[in-house]
């Protein structure tokens, strides 16, 4: 009775453990289909399985980042501001915010921002500041990062040290200046970031620009003449990168990879 007993509860244990197991699953997926950015939701799941979110001042840079935003919500960060860098962008992340009043939305140039030094104990970007303005934007966030404080970046990265023609002109539109995936840990070792993890997830860019491609052409077609003449600039780059990486071979020399580090005092 007693080794019988013991069989049922482990049996019992497994089947709770699998459903667990389930319904995280389905949760990652459903995510996954509203976290439209390089890396998807596997670089906010592995920040938030090795840093504290519950009672830190959160800052999230970039559009696009409006689930994420929510995200840092769920986990009882003290505060959550977003900032974007056009007035266009504002508009839509607070509308689409708009039942969340615990997060803030701001617009703001990433390299100059109007917050007071050490304000943040946590700054996240995800594909937001892999462009020219790269150094300058670093400077602002080590300004405004708070001693300790952690910065989770998400980078867009070259694969290849020789990239062709034409992915160097989808980079050039996009206004993306990619590292290389294997300087990018270097490049902020030199600017006193100590890095706790990082993480190559180019492999979640398939992912990313099918799933790009599929909301574009489901999309386009509800678009008025003049909403696609306004948005001709984000139609026509969505369309030529999933074009580029998904079909002209432009995986094999674009690359995504995730850094969590600790800003060191100087």
């Amino acid at each position: 009775m007693i080794v019988f007993e013991y069989y049922l509860h482990v049996d019992l244990f497994n089947f709770v453990i699998e459903i667990s197991l389930i319904k995280t699953s389905l949760r990652m997926s459903q995510m996954n289909k509203e976290i439209y950015l390089p890396g998807s939701i596997y670089q906010f799941l592995t920040f938030a399985n090795k840093c504290e979110i519950k009672g830190k001042t959160a800052l999230i840079m970039g559009a696009g980042s409006e689930e994420i935003s929510k995200l840092f919500v769920e986990q009882e960060a003290a505060s959550v501001i977003q900032i974007v860098e056009d007035e266009e962008t504002l508009l839509s992340s607070r509308l689409y915010l708009k039942e969340h009043k615990a997060i803030s939305v701001r617009m703001m140039v990433f390299e100059n921002t109007d917050f007071l030094d050490e304000k943040f104990d946590i700054i996240y970007a995800q594909g937001s500041i892999s462009n020219p303005l790269r150094n300058k934007i670093i400077k602002e966030i080590k300004r405004i990062l708070k001693p300790d404080g952690i910065f989770c970046v998400g980078e867009n990265t070259q694969l290849e040290a020789e990239a062709p023609v034409f992915v160097k002109e989808l980079w050039q539109t996009s206004d993306i200046q990619p590292l290389l995936t294997n300087e990018v840990s270097n490049y902020y070792k030199e600017r006193n970031f100590e890095i706790i993890y990082e993480d190559d997830l180019s492999s979640t860019l398939k992912e990313f620009y099918i799933t790009s491609r599929h909301l574009l052409e489901m999309n386009i077609n509800k678009l008025t003449d003049q909403e696609k003449s306004y948005h001709k600039k984000f139609l026509n780059k969505a369309s030529h990168e999933s074009n580029a990486y998904l079909k002209l071979g432009a995986d094999r020399y674009m690359g995504f990879k995730f850094l969590i580090m600790e800003k060191v005092q100087n």
